[in-house]
């Protein structure tokens, strides 16, 4: 049993509820909201670390014994996953500071942020479906918070959408609970795994099955659960929508990549209904994201079609599927967010985020331009960036496993996707100097673009340093497909 796994959990609760106290104080906010997320960057790497050199890390809470008491998991593609996710909570705190009013900051913005953490780092360790379901609400309550923040009429209308659309997920959520835990006794996900596999009612766990898809689905923005997306995250400012779109749905990916790979891992149904949803949801998500002419709209609709990809890789259900999965799912993680802010640094400038009323930064902003055309060249899989090495794993397994016609859907989607990136490149950033504000040419936004670098940095390490990172992705693949040391390091077997 190893502390350390609480560790993403505790800190940002604990500093959450002390900062409600705080609110009026701007600086002790601030610092003690960096010196949260700083710590659980330092705990998670180490906690990565500890788990790629010495296996799974568990904890008991209580110190009771699975399956009976709730325990928390920490195996490599949860670790990095926490580690990744508070990277880029830092990031995103760093960009709110300097684009948020005080106002903002002062209704409870912070404690929501490191609660929205807690829902996040939890969803990833929790190793009990249950807690899963609650991770989830925590996250969720934060979100609505936070899309919120501003009470502007268009993010009221769309954050009661969201509340809604996720409401219902979530009761369908505790209804898929019910019926496993009816037909099994048990809710722990490794001893689920165990008595799934001992049970010969497979129409029923079929049902299930089927029914939790639904739930991580929706969760997960996937065809065609994924109508409650593009207006939502259109909605709150650049460093919420970046935060949303790089963890959120990603969130709901590791759901389904962990739940039908430890429980569910004998139904091919499923992956044949996975394999056929990634192709629609990549192929419809891009053809939305090329009708817009709005730059953070077309990212959000590009999340969407981002999923896709990641949603085949399950279905295909190869260990180097699983691979390009995690790697692709990490490099959007980054890609994304970074793009969402680029948005915001349009924003900023123009005052405006439609493509039309807005030309000539590359003239004005060159920094800004060209770092934006490095992250939008990765998002469309141009070598030697991340996402390269994310969707070549994942043709090369496609081929492998004979699924020809989704790869060809890829291959378009990576086509279209180049082209709407472009359309944002040659619209805002090249031509002649057209902004509606007349001072736009004079603002400096050098700060703005700080906690952008690391990121940009991010995706050109991980594709021209990509053997490492794939290697890694190998590793943690085959610890996915071959779930016995997760279910011997939870129920303490030998």
């Amino acid at each position: 049993m190893n502390n350390l796994v609480i560790l993403p959990i505790l800190i940002p609760l604990l500093m959450g509820v002390i900062l409600i106290f705080f609110k009026d104080s701007k600086s002790v906010q601030r610092t003690v909201s960096v010196i949260s997320v700083g710590l659980m960057i330092a705990v998670s790497a180490y906690l990565t670390y500890i788990v790629y050199t010495e296996g799974i890390q568990t904890t008991e809470l209580g110190d009771w014994p699975a399956p009976f008491g709730i325990v928390l998991v920490a195996d490599l593609l949860s670790s990095s996953l926490v580690a990744l996710s508070s990277l880029l909570s830092l990031v995103c705190l760093f960009f709110a500071y300097q684009t948020f009013s005080a106002e903002r900051e002062r209704n409870f913005f912070h404690p929501f942020f490191l609660f929205l953490m807690v829902g996040v780092n939890g969803s990833f360790l929790t190793g009990d479906l249950f807690n899963l379901f609650v991770f989830f609400e925590v996250m969720l309550i934060s979100s609505f918070i936070l899309i919120s923040m501003g009470s502007k009429q268009y993010q009221l209308r769309e954050s009661l959408k969201y509340v809604i659309i996720n409401t219902v997920s979530s009761m369908f959520f505790v209804a898929a609970i019910a019926y496993i835990y009816g037909v099994t006794g048990t809710l722990n996900m490794a001893d689920l795994a165990v008595k799934i596999g001992e049970l010969e009612q497979t129409g029923v766990i079929s049902v299930i099955a089927v029914l939790f898809l639904f739930v991580f689905g929706t969760k997960s923005a996937i065809f065609p659960l994924y109508y409650w997306l593009p207006h939502s995250y259109f909605a709150p400012p650049a460093a919420i929508a970046a935060l949303f779109g790089g963890l959120l749905t990603k969130v709901g990916v590791y759901t389904i990549m962990r739940t039908y790979t430890l429980i569910f891992p004998h139904d091919q149904t499923v992956f044949q209904i996975l394999l056929i949803f990634g192709g629609l949801t990549m192929f419809i998500g891009v053809l939305g994201a090329v009708s817009q002419f709005d730059f953070k709209r077309i990212l959000a609709v590009h999340i969407v079609s981002q999923v896709g990809y990641m949603i085949m890789g399950i279905g295909i259900f190869t260990p180097l599927a699983i691979a390009g999965t995690f790697y692709f799912l990490a490099h959007n993680i980054i890609v994304k967010s970074a793009l969402f802010l680029f948005a915001g640094v349009a924003e900023k400038i123009t005052g405006t985020s439609h493509l039309k009323q807005m030309s000539g930064l590359l003239k004005t902003h060159p920094y800004v331009g060209w770092l934006f055309l490095i992250t939008a060249l990765s998002l469309a899989g141009i070598p030697p960036l991340s996402g390269f090495f994310g969707k070549f794993a994942l043709i090369i397994a496609g081929f492998d496993a004979g699924n020809y016609f989704v790869i060809a859907v890829s291959l378009a989607t990576g086509v279209l996707t180049l082209f709407s990136m472009m359309k944002i490149f040659m619209t805002s950033f090249w031509g002649e100097v057209k902004m509606p504000d007349p001072q736009a040419k004079d603002k400096k936004v050098g700060s703005l673009l700080i906690p952008i670098l690391p990121l940009v940095a991010l995706t050109i390490l991980l594709g021209v340093a990509a053997e490492p990172f794939m290697q890694f992705s190998l590793e943690l693949a085959e610890q996915l497909m071959d779930p016995s040391e997760y279910i011997n390091s939870v129920l303490n077997k030998e």
